[in-house]
């Protein structure tokens, strides 16, 4: 998992921008890898574990609304998570993982079920769209798996957005030979 912590600290760093992690299941395992990285200080801000629900809400800003209605596992949740932890550190991106690693369900939601998020600047300097983007995952696998797998995905998500920035039309073509991931 580190090679996805490296490149995305090394595009960060070369763009002269700051990240911020938002994490639930992952429980810091994403800032873990990202603090390996020496350098990582360059672009790394900080991160929020927020683990309780309602930190979401306190800490992260997420609708408490939507906490309520929907659970922590949610795509939006995800995505306000993202864009929280951008705000709440001052920094030009933030990512967040919410999900359910096990043993158990929760919020009606098996387990293996996983929201990544990203949130960007909504304009960028190679005039791409920037702005929030979510992945619905489902993982199988140990509670250690699940929680490794969404950290590498979070992380991966990232570099996807930063690497398509950077290079413009080649996105579309490594989209094709992703299989459209």
């Amino acid at each position: 998992m580190n090679s996805e912590a490296t490149e995305v600290l090394r595009l960060l760093t070369v763009r002269g921008e700051t990240l911020a992690v938002a994490e639930s299941l992952t429980g810091g395992l994403v800032a873990a890898e990202l603090t390996a990285v020496p350098g990582a200080s360059k672009a790394f801000r900080g991160s929020v574990t927020a683990y309780a629900t309602e930190l979401k809400h306190e800490l992260l800003g997420v609708d408490a609304t939507l906490l309520a209605a929907r659970g922590a596992v949610d795509p939006q949740v995800a995505a306000q998570m993202a864009a929280g932890a951008r705000k709440v550190l001052g920094a030009d991106w933030g990512i967040a993982t919410t999900g359910v690693a096990g043993p158990d369900p929760q919020d009606g939601q098996p387990v293996g079920t996983v929201f990544v998020a990203v949130d960007g600047p909504s304009e960028t300097p190679s005039g791409a769209a920037g702005g929030g983007k979510v992945v619905p995952l489902r993982l199988n696998g140990s509670r250690a798996e699940i929680r490794m797998e969404s950290a590498r995905s979070v992380l991966a998500l990232l570099l996807k957005e930063l690497a398509g920035e950077q290079t413009g039309n080649e996105r579309a073509q490594d989209t094709e030979q992703n299989g459209g991931f």
